[in-house]
């Protein structure tokens, strides 16, 4: 009898360790795996303000910053000139660039979306984009990280939104800005004879002392503290310049 307890309680601990490993499957999908849903309203990461452009002719775009990042929203209720039946239940979108790319996207809804709570969103979505349902919480909301990109949603103004991340764009973001936090640091410390000047626009490096530099914008200048930095950040040394 307690030889069959025994066994018993082994294969309760093994079924309970197999519901666990299948309720936290890992998202795998990739942005390029991603099906056109409708909820995105045509709207997809990696498109270019052209194509933007071409979906919303009313769409003003922000000059990209040092960084290569700019931002722009879309209020369907407040242009008259924009088609209210493409946005339907939609209150805003907001797209963020980086390098001429959408590299973020943030839609939200109103109250009357058919996906009323944050739960029903995230079954619906999940159905939608073919990814595992067992999102973790996240404030109020709920975030899932797949390969390349991350989902969150939140509600907002009664009413949920859905925010898609591309982690690599997000991770090289943050180099830039770190790599811009150092060269700060560096120039305010006094700098060094090795710093480098970026080309914001064409995301290109020049020796301080290369003649070249002369034909890059001030704006459109980053100092780093050095090569490494800059390559750190995404930049390529100019060829002319070596």
């Amino acid at each position: 009898m307690i030889q069959r307890k025994i066994y018993l309680a082994f294969f309760l601990v093994l079924a309970l360790t197999g519901l666990a490993t299948a309720q936290q499957q890992p998202c795998t999908a990739k942005l390029a795996d991603l099906p056109q849903a409708p909820e995105l309203r045509g709207f997809h990461l990696g498109m270019t303000p052209e194509q933007v452009k071409a979906r919303v002719p009313q769409v003003v775009f922000q000059r990209p910053d040092d960084l290569g990042l700019a931002k722009t929203s879309i209020n369907p209720g407040f242009d008259p000139k924009i088609d209210k039946v493409s946005f339907s239940d939609v209150r805003t979108v907001s797209l963020d660039f980086l390098d001429g790319r959408v590299t973020q996207l943030w839609i939200g809804f109103e109250d009357s979306f058919k996906w009323k709570t944050v739960d029903e969103f995230v079954k619906g979505i999940s159905q939608a984009f073919a990814v595992p349902g067992d999102w973790t919480t996240k404030g109020r909301g709920r975030l899932l990280q797949c390969a390349d990109f991350a989902l969150t949603v939140t509600p907002v103004a009664n009413a949920p939104s859905l925010r898609i991340v591309d982690s690599a764009a997000e991770e090289l973001l943050a180099r830039r800005r770190q790599a811009k936090a150092d060269a700060a640091e560096a120039a305010e410390a006094g700098g060094d004879d090795e710093s480098v000047v970026g080309d914001s626009k064409s995301k290109t490096y020049y020796p301080a002392d290369c003649e070249l530099l002369k034909n890059v914008s001030e704006k459109n200048r980053v100092k780093f503290n050095s090569s490494a930095d800059a390559e750190k950040a995404g930049y390529k040394r100019v060829k002319d310049c070596q």
